[in-house]
């Protein structure tokens, strides 16, 4: 007989880090309390990782997709621990950040936490605002609180306490980029709640801000310590994670190049049938595919067809790589963001070989820029040719650039990012509760779901992996 015959099984689909995470420590949990547990990773690509690729050309280090992830977000920090990577990690190198607006490098006022003003010397200095706009940004010191208890969209919070240009010139720049959306559509309690807590306890934005960010330390000799990287990623990319992870997956547990085309029920059996035409029996899956597809395998059952309909956008990055000699940057620091009312292609721009020196060979330039962003998409599905040629033209206003660069890596990412609209929430858990009715023993985990970072995947993948323990056992 079969030992593993009375074994539980459990199907995690989707080799994003989400799967991985979920794989890796569920296999750990299985053996360090000896459970009779058997985990299998099903992946429709070739190769793990997701949206985590990196490109390694001529001695750079190029990611097609994230490229770094939040310190003080400690799950990234523990799995590199766990796996035993963690002397790879880097932080970044701390510099003067820009804003784009009216066709001039505004430097980011200091003191600002995600555009919101924590110093005042700063924020009265600053030719980014209008003396108006300044006038008005500071009426959220007197402002008493909304008292609206119901989500509600980022731009309305914030024109709320600080006006339209403080919103429009910084904090808009700032906060969309991350989820690439519209925050007059983006969820509040979805992508900053934190925001809606200051409000509430402190009134002000600006005074809870100043009084909760936590002050930099004085260096020994009583100066005050240089500011130190808030991100980290390794010094080889961050597939690097993805290498690690694989290597240390149990042999013979993850399955490449199978798709999962239908999940029906067998008593209290999840009944998975691949593309290759093979059915696995499962005690309990984790699904960490794109919401569409978890929409779509559940449409015959009529369930999460109110999550297959969160909208997403493309966006695509831009590498370029030049000789140290044909870029001119007249400005120290490490990248910009370009306001949304600025009459450029380009969303942003990182100085890659200044905020990750590791990156980058002695005496060249790596830029990244991106394109795309909601309602302006069109770009994203140009020739290589045609997205270079219009990337260049927008940096060759703002930076010195002399010739063609030496390589270009572009990457698409088609209706990938997606949306947290205002009640993304509440959408979330009425659609967990709807599949619990009929597949209780399903979880959903990903970045359409809980946060689209790497540390909220990974905590994403490690509490679906705790829940299907603590069901099973």
């Amino acid at each position: 007989m079969d030992t593993n015959e009375q074994n539980k099984k459990v199907v995690i689909v989707g080799g994003g880090i989400t799967g991985l995470s979920a794989a890796y420590y569920m296999q750990k949990e299985a053996r360090e309390k000896n459970l009779p547990l058997d985990v299998i990773l099903v992946e429709a690509s070739n190769r793990l990782g997701g949206k985590i690729q990196t490109v390694r050309r001529d001695g750079f280090v190029i990611e097609r997709g994230p490229d770094s992830f939040l310190i003080r977000k400690k799950s990234v920090g523990t799995l590199a621990k766990d796996l035993g990577i963690e002397n790879e990690l880097v932080r970044n190198a701390t510099g003067q950040a820009y804003v784009l607006v009216g066709g001039k490098l505004h430097p980011i006022p200091g003191g600002s936490v995600m555009g919101i003003p924590t110093e005042m010397g700063p924020f009265l200095k600053t030719d980014l605002f209008s003396l108006a706009g300044k006038m008005r940004a500071a009426g959220d010191l007197v402002l008493p609180r909304s008292g609206i208890k119901e989500d509600q969209s980022l731009g309305r919070f914030f024109r709320r306490r600080f006006g339209a240009e403080l919103v429009e010139n910084l904090i808009e720049p700032l906060l969309s980029g991350v989820y690439a959306g519209d925050i007059d559509h983006l969820s509040l309690q979805s992508t900053y709640p934190q925001f809606y807590e200051v409000e509430k306890r402190h009134r002000s934005l600006i005074l809870g801000m100043k009084k909760t960010t936590p002050q930099q330390k004085p260096a020994n000799n009583g100066l005050a310590a240089k500011k130190e990287g808030a991100f980290h990623t390794f010094r080889n990319g961050l597939v690097t994670l993805v290498d690690a992870l694989e290597q240390q997956l149990e042999p013979g547990s993850v399955m490449k190049g199978v798709r999962l085309e239908a999940i029906d029920k067998n008593g209290d059996k999840n009944v998975l049938t691949m593309n290759n035409g093979q059915t696995i029996e499962a005690d309990a899956v984790i699904m960490t595919t794109g919401h569409e597809m978890a929409g779509r395998l559940f449409a015959p059952h009529g369930l999460l067809q109110d999550v297959r309909q969160i909208p997403t956008t493309s966006v695509a990055t831009v590498a370029l790589a030049f000789p140290e000699e044909h870029v001119v940057q007249d400005n120290e620091g490490t990248g910009f963001l370009v306001s949304r009312a600025s009459d450029y292609s380009i969303t942003a721009c990182t100085w890659t070989h200044r905020k990750w020196p590791t990156t980058t060979p002695d005496g060249k330039v790596l830029l990244r820029a991106f394109v795309g962003r909601a309602g302006d998409q069109a770009i994203v599905d140009l020739s290589d040719s045609e997205i270079e040629k219009i990337v260049l033209a927008d940096l060759s206003k703002i930076i010195g650039i002399k010739g063609k660069p030496d390589f270009t890596v572009i990457t698409r990412w088609k209706e990938d990012r997606p949306q947290y609209r205002v009640g993304h929430k509440q959408r979330i858990e009425a659609a967990r509760v709807e599949l619990r009715t009929k597949f209780p023993t399903v979880l959903l985990a990903g970045a359409s779901y809980n946060g689209v970072g790497l540390p909220d995947c990974i905590d994403q993948g490690v509490a679906a992996m705790k829940e299907v323990v603590k069901k099973l056992f």
